[in-house]
């Protein structure tokens, strides 16, 4: 008599693809320093970082609909790696603005910038403890929105520093890259609190 044995495939490591993810966003963010620092060499590092970014994503996307089972809801997978993903694309939407309106960025854009690779750091440690050790996951994500905060004071301070500043094309086109970076920032609280949901979702 034959025997039929049925398995179930193997599952895809969703959860390692989204860190990967995260490295590579990470690998953005420092590009965006780098230039926010004075290294206008660095701005095409940022556009690369975006490049692969999206690989990253569309692997992870693949991955949550073959996957039989996900370790944590297809729908919060799905919105870290879009949020994620938000944040190459915006990074390099701030640096090709910059260039064309041949703004350059100042200390303020560095300060901010800098704040948002500590909070993505957050994050990175966050996702990385999300199953294993959901406590410290929150903990993370915490720390992240918290490092945020920073961001939006130096922004709101920025922004008051020009109103000082007599040349108005200037303020105008600075105006904008602190916004866009404040709007990076809201990305990563944003991803920070889908963490604590999903854990929150688990527990």
């Amino acid at each position: 008599m034959t025997r039929h044995r049925w398995f179930l495939p193997d599952e895809p490591d969703v959860l390692g693809m989204l860190q990967r993810q995260v490295t590579e966003t990470l690998a953005g963010l420092d590009a965006l320093a780098a230039w926010a620092g004075g290294d206008p060499s660095a701005a095409p590092l940022v556009r690369e970082a975006e490049h692969r970014g999206d690989e990253r994503k569309r692997e992870v996307m693949a991955a949550i609909s073959s996957a039989f089972v996900t370790p944590i809801e297809p729908e919060d997978l799905f919105a870290l790696s879009q949020g994620i993903d938000w944040l190459l694309s915006r990074s390099r939407d701030l640096v090709n603005e910059a260039e064309a309106m041949d703004m350059g960025p100042d200390a303020v854009i560095a300060e901010m910038v800098a704040m948002l690779g500590e909070s993505l750091r957050e994050i990175e440690q966050a996702i990385a403890r999300l199953t294993s050790e959901p406590p410290e996951a929150t903990a993370h994500a915490n720390a992240a929105i918290a490092t945020e905060r920073r961001v939006e004071r130096v922004y709101y301070q920025g922004m008051a520093a020009l109103l000082e500043n007599p040349d108005q094309r200037e303020r105008i086109a600075r105006r904008e890259l602190y916004r866009n970076i404040a709007r990076i920032g809201e990305a990563e609280i944003a991803i920070a609190e889908r963490v604590i949901y999903s854990v929150m979702k688990e527990s």
